[in-house]
Order: structure tokens, then C-alpha cells, then sequence
């Protein structure tokens, strides 16, 4: 829930086919975090969430934020996602074994083995500013948009 600290996590990630590992922890010293869990790569609304948050990565920028999508996909996969539909914009990690979609509560409920489409705020002090669950894609990326810029405002930047 917003407030409460984001449960740190290090995950094998693809951006743009290449292979590295996201931290949150490091992320968030280059500012604030989007968080996105997807229930899987290459279905219909995970392939239209990855297209908006590409296309919205300069606006994540220039709000000082990092992009990270996550799902239960291998890396192999994600290699390929990453390329595709995330066309090399922002990195996605593998959580194989969800213990990433379980710390964030994000698993859903009717098929658990796939993670339930919520997206969170990050601040760089680790706590959650916001957090949105819809399995339809359409708002995503515009919510996080403007929690992120509701937030920078606050902040005087």
C-alpha cells in the first residue's frame, strides 16, 4: 500500500536483448522507481502495456524515473520481449519463482501463477507513493505519469 517500504529485490533483467541484473536498491539512488507487474510477455494486454510504457519512457525520464516491468517469464523470453514489444526502452526481470509478485502482493488471484497487472510509485527513500491494480491496460502508464509528477511538484523540482 502507499507508505508502506518497497521490499527490495535484485532479478536476472533484458533491456534491449542484453542480459544484466536490476536492483531496486541501486535503482532508486538515480531516483524514483516504476514498478510494473504483467501476468506474462507476448499476450494481447502485456503487449499493449509494453508498447505505452516504450513510448512514455522520455516523459519517465524526464521525471527522473526508471521503468522496470516484471513478470514470471524466463529470461529467454524476456530477452525477445525486451527487443519487441518493450522495443529496447526499458528493462523487464524475470521473477521465475514469483518471490518478487508474492512480496509485492501482485499475484492474481484467480490464476496464481501469473501476476495480477499493478503498477507502483517508488520514491528514492524506498516507500511506496503509489500503487494501481487493473488488468486492462489502458491506464497504467498515465497514472504513474502523474503520481510521479504530483510527487516531483511536492518536491520543488
Amino acid at each position: 500500500q502507499a507508505g508502506a517500504a518497497a521490499p527490495d529485490f535484485t532479478a536476472p533483467s533484458s533491456l534491449g536483448g542484453k542480459v544484466s541484473s536490476f536492483s531496486l536498491a541501486e535503482a532508486l539512488k538515480q531516483g524514483p522507481v516504476v514498478l510494473y507487474f504483467y501476468p506474462a510477455a507476448f499476450t494481447s494486454g502485456c503487449t499493449v502495456e509494453a508498447h505505452e510504457f516504450a513510448e512514455a519512457t522520455e516523459r519517465f525520464k524526464a521525471l527522473g524515473a526508471t521503468v522496470i516491468g516484471v513478470s514470471h517469464d524466463d529470461i529467454e523470453t524476456l530477452k525477445k520481449f525486451s527487443v519487441s514489444e518493450c522495443r529496447s526502452k526499458f528493462a523487464v526481470a524475470a521473477d521465475a519463482d514469483q518471490s518478487i509478485t508474492k512480496a509485492y502482493d501482485a499475484v492474481l488471484a484467480a490464476k496464481p501463477q501469473y501476476a495480477d497487472r499493478t503498477s507502483y510509485v517508488i520514491t528514492p527513500d524506498g516507500h511506496i507513493l503509489y500503487t494501481y491494480t487493473d488488468l486492462k491496460p489502458d491506464h497504467h502508464v498515465e497514472n504513474t505519469l502523474a503520481a510521479l509528477k504530483a510527487w516531483k511538484d511536492k518536491q520543488g523540482h
